[in-house]
């Protein structure tokens, strides 16, 4: 896992706006998300995975063993249960909220960039970050 421990700054954001909605996050939310471009770097600790995403906004860490299901606080506050494995150089993140709502990401790691894809319901946003 050569990807573990680089940082990766975004660079390119589609669909961001309406993903967001979708979770329904509210618009004073979704602007400061809108304008910020974050940093998301993955950490191995002993048998633990730390997904970092950081930003002048927010700072957000999800800790995982690969596999095992976990509470985790989404960004916009809402109480999920996650489950976080590996395919290879992916990351795959499904998290179902008390609603019934599931959101999956996607985040494949490459040597110069991480393209993450974000899906709840029918909206599917595109993020692509490269190596600092």
């Amino acid at each position: 896992m050569e990807f573990v421990g680089k940082k990766y700054k975004m660079v390119s954001s589609e669909n961001f706006d309406e993903f967001m909605k979708t979770l329904g996050v509210g618009l004073i939310t979704r602007k400061a998300a809108n304008a910020v471009t974050p940093t998301v770097e993955l950490r191995k600790d002993g048998d633990n995975f730390v997904l970092v995403t950081s930003s002048t906004f927010k700072t957000t860490e999800v800790k995982f063993v690969p596999g095992q299901e976990f509470d985790e606080e989404r960004a916009d506050g809402a109480k999920v249960k996650s489950v976080c494995t590996f395919e290879g150089n992916k990351l795959k993140q499904v998290q179902k909220g008390n609603d019934g709502l599931e959101v999956t990401y996607v985040r494949e790691f490459g040597p110069e960039e991480m393209k993450a894809v974000m899906t709840a319901k029918d909206v599917t946003c595109t993020r692509v970050y490269k190596v600092q």
